[in-house]
């Protein structure tokens, strides 16, 4: 779909690797610049899937030759991701006018935690920081105990890589039409906080409330998860009336007057107490197996390695794995799936980006 695109990624960590993935997963030609001569970020492992479908170059952006180097490819390219703290592009003259000016239509992409202004835009922070601060963080726990949410997903993928790839896509079009790039600030506190916005809707209408374990998606009986007797879990969450009345029926407690007033809060205490008795009888695959094929909107939680082999994931080749266990693209367009490539040795494409410069014109104009 992005079949034409060319996105140069400035090597980092985080969100803007997956993004810059994401892109290349649609059909963008990436280039990410590695770092001349330098190993591979210590927690990320050598040709990391988030490199994959990417070509990679290795410069040294301290170089003046180097920098020259990528500002010929900034001349043939749609757009730029970096993922710095702010300032740190500045420093080497490759900020948003600096890059700009070489290429009017560039539309520079910055992932950052906390922005590229604000109080706390100097400051250091991960994906929990970001989350916590901008409120998307609050709901994710039981009552009293503390928040805590699937590692990296709120923040760094939900709040950050993913309104990165929107931001990008958004500017391309507008320098399409326009002539004229832009700059993309996504910061993970925006986007986590953006997405707030659909518990902030059912707030208007009363269900949604400050207080943790008493609200429609966080506190019922019908929507959390329950451990079984092997130690597994299984996910309940059947909102619908009509849901509900299958979920009960699949447990045998259509007439119990416990389970009756789905919705009245005073008695879901007494109903999760029932439920965590009741699901602890037998094992996760056991509940599954009862639930299978129904609209109870209830399901096992997997792990990711028994995810590859779900009926759901064989069926749509949702995971797989090709040298490292990952999910393919997504998502998808007249129903097909595609895979990108393997992640490239660090400046496997050195040679061949640099005679790709040497014939084509350094303008996107």
């Amino acid at each position: 779909m992005l079949n034409g695109i060319r996105i140069i990624e400035i090597e980092g960590i985080g969100p803007a690797p997956f993004s810059a993935m994401h892109l290349a997963d649609l059909g963008a030609d990436v280039i990410v610049v590695h770092r001349k001569g330098g190993a591979g970020l210590p927690i990320l492992a050598e040709n990391a899937v988030i490199d994959r479908g990417k070509r990679s170059i290795e410069l040294d952006l301290k170089a003046t030759d180097d920098v020259a180097v990528l500002k010929r490819l900034l001349g043939t390219a749609d757009g730029l991701i970096e993922g710095f703290r702010p300032g740190v592009m500045e420093k080497l003259g490759l900020g948003p006018q600096d890059c700009q000016a070489v290429n009017p239509a560039l539309v520079y992409g910055r992932m950052t935690g906390w922005g590229q202004e604000g109080p706390m835009s100097s400051m250091a922070g991960h994906d929990m920081n970001y989350i916590g601060v901008s409120g998307a963080l609050w709901y994710a726990s039981l009552p009293g105990q503390p928040p805590v949410a699937p590692p990296t997903l709120v923040g760094d993928i939900g709040g950050g890589a993913m309104y990165l790839t929107i931001g990008m896509l958004a500017g391309i079009l507008n320098a399409r039409r326009t002539g004229v790039g832009t700059v993309v600030d996504a910061a993970i506190v925006d986007g986590s906080a953006h997405m707030m916005n659909l518990l902030m809707a059912l707030r208007q209408s009363g269900p949604q409330n400050s207080d943790r374990g008493t609200s429609l998606l966080d506190g019922p009986h019908w929507s959390r998860s329950y451990a079984c007797a092997d130690a597994r879990f299984i996910s309940v969450q059947c909102l619908e009336p009509k849901f509900y009345r299958i979920f009960l029926e699949k447990l045998g407690l259509e007439d119990d007057p416990d389970f009756a007033a789905q919705f009245d809060q005073s008695s879901w205490p007494k109903a999760i107490r029932r439920l965590v008795d009741l699901f602890a009888l037998h094992p996760r695959d056991h509940w599954a197996d009862v639930f299978a094929n129904s609209d109870a909107c209830a399901a096992p939680i997997l792990s990711p390695d028994e995810a590859l082999n779900h009926p759901l994931s064989k069926a749509r080749g949702i995971w797989y794995e090709d040298d490292a266990l990952q999910a393919t693209s997504a998502p998808r367009f007249d129903g097909r799936m595609s895979r990108s490539g393997k992640p490239p040795a660090r400046g496997e494409h050195t040679d061949e980006i640099l005679a790709l410069l040497e014939a084509e014109p350094c303008s996107k104009d």
